[in-house]
């Protein structure tokens, strides 16, 4: 059907001569030139088929985006518009004249009685249309394949008439341009903030001297070495690592070297620690925003799964991961993909997941503190750390290790220990782990006035033996608990802040609190009853 004029989806006439196509898209490839965001991307698509409504007329038009073998609407616009149309999805097979369309690279409008032959209406189940509409599907084919396609549909006026036909199929050709275009600066807008959110992230982490690997190679225990060989030979997958062991145990370290030992060495490390942050910022922090998303979001930022394309991301603490939010992450593992904070676009990642835990995740399964699917996902392959007290072979020679790094940061020779205080170090009950035994060594470096350091100087606060009995006979939990508590009587019961007995003993105050209340250790108040100093 021929028309000497072109009802728009107002209802209004336009007298007025069109103006040509390709001053529709010239605006949206100019603004694509200078686009930051794939937010901005879409509203500038979105602004360019209602400009086009001014040619064709619609009452939904739709750009559906080729993800894999899947179409999905990327930005619609029209009266029958709505949330439903834009979360909607089709698979390209179910759809024989859309998928030929988009081979053929040529516009075609549908008649209603032209979906009776299988293909089927491709928004049945999404919109209820009236008995009697047209469509039309126009290809969008970019430089580098098929991109998509954009749709028309209409309740009235009859079938699309050839002319706005062959109309309908430049356009497509334009935007398809444009959008190959925008994608472009998009990508290339996101590895610049990629690399500017790895810059921020290295300046987070410090790191010794000495590589992670070379850290856990270096102990002797027996234990260490069955997680030096299980590690290796896990760090070649992809596979997901839950890290299991007390604060201080060198999670970190183990997943540092998983790292290094990988494919991935070579790319992004980014970690993040769940119970550091407010719960209402993880999200943001995992999967990033976009501008407006929340109060104080004044521009897009990307999530840490970004930040680690391509490499790994550690996930410490994981058991304090809010509720909420693990669905979520159990996506982002299964699929690789995730919506950023306030954004309804699917970003795709390729990278992999090492957790780590000082909790019980299977007793908080069974709390329902933890999602078991979840769990299982993380725990495809658990790797236990041992605590420093059952594997005393490593003290000294990680002791060794650390003065070495020490020294090289004042940039002086290696302290040496005496042979006495070997010997404590290794008798220590070491509830903070191979923390407190760096921090019990830092501090010491900082009292000695010579290359040795003397037992005297580590601080450590050991008991005398009890009468008649041998420091050997003493069980580790009393004096785990005689060393805290002496901690406290020292700090005056004061277990936060600068000085405070969890500082003192390298732990967290939180950490500190679960352990006092284990061993049945009384709280501050009793210990400022006894008068401690300060």
């Amino acid at each position: 059907m021929s028309r000497s004029r072109i009802t728009n989806d107002r209802g209004s006439d336009e007298d007025a001569p069109p103006r040509p196509i390709e001053d529709l898209t010239a605006g949206l490839a100019q603004a694509l030139e200078l686009g930051t965001s794939i937010e901005r991307v879409d509203a500038l698509l979105g602004d360019s088929l209602e400009a086009f409504g001014q040619l064709v007329p619609f009452d939904l038009a739709a750009i559906l985006e080729l993800v894999g073998d899947e179409l999905r609407v990327r930005v619609a616009r029209g009266p029958l518009d709505s949330e439903r149309v834009r979360r909607h999805k089709l698979k390209l097979a179910d759809f024989p004249s859309v998928k030929a369309a988009l081979a053929q690279g040529h516009a075609v409008a549908f008649e209603e009685h032209d979906h009776a032959d299988g293909d089927g209406d491709p928004y049945d189940g999404v919109l209820d249309l009236p008995h009697g509409h047209h469509c039309m599907v126009v290809p969008l084919q970019g430089p580098g394949g098929a991109l998509g396609v954009v749709t028309f549909d209409r309740t009235r006026c009859g079938v699309y008439p050839s002319d706005l036909v062959q109309l309908a199929e430049v356009f497509g050709r334009l935007l398809a341009v444009a959008m190959s275009f925008g994608e472009q600066t998009a990508a290339l807008t996101r590895l610049r903030s990629q690399l500017l959110e790895n810059n921020r992230l290295l300046r987070e982490q410090v790191h010794g001297a000495t590589g992670a690997g070379a850290h856990l190679e270096a102990c002797p225990s027996e234990a260490m070495r069955r997680v030096v060989a299980i590690a290796r030979r896990v760090a070649a997958a992809v596979t997901p690592v839950l890290i299991r062991g007390e604060t201080g145990t060198g999670k970190e370290l183990l997943a540092r070297a998983l790292h290094e030992w990988s494919p991935r060495s070579g790319r992004p490390l980014v970690s993040l620690n769940c119970a550091v942050l407010p719960a209402g910022v993880v999200e943001s922090e995992l999967f990033g925003h976009v501008k407006g998303a929340f109060t104080g979001a004044t521009a897009d930022r990307l999530g840490r799964f970004q930040a680690a394309n391509g490499g790994t991301l550690f996930l410490d603490e994981i058991g304090e991961l809010p509720l909420d939010l693990q669905p979520k992450l159990l996506r982002a593992l299964q699929e690789g993909c995730f919506e950023p904070v306030g954004s309804d676009r699917t970003v795709k990642v390729d990278v992999r997941v090492v957790a780590a835990t000082n909790a019980d995740l299977a007793s908080a399964v069974k709390q329902k503190r933890f999602r078991e699917d979840l769990y299982w996902r993380l725990a495809v392959f658990p790797i236990d750390v041992p605590p420093l007290r059952e594997r005393r072979a490593d003290i000294v020679a990680l002791a060794d290790l650390h003065l070495a790094e020490l020294a090289r940061s004042a940039g002086r020779a290696p302290w040496r220990l005496s042979p006495e205080a070997r010997r404590a170090l290794e008798l220590a009950p070491w509830p903070g782990n191979v923390r407190e035994l760096r921090n019990v060594l830092e501090r010491a470096t900082i009292l000695a006035r010579g290359d040795e350091i003397g037992v005297d100087l580590l601080l450590l606060g050991a008991p005398p033996p009890a009468a008649g009995r041998d420091e050997g006979d003493r069980s580790l939990e009393e004096m785990e608990r005689r060393h805290i508590e002496q901690m406290l009587e020292r700090t005056g019961g004061r277990v936060y802040g600068a000085g405070g007995a969890a500082e003192r003993l390298g732990l967290p105050p939180s950490t500190l609190r679960s352990r006092m209340s284990k061993l049945g250790i009384a709280g501050a108040r009793e210990f400022r009853k006894r008068g401690g100093a300060v």
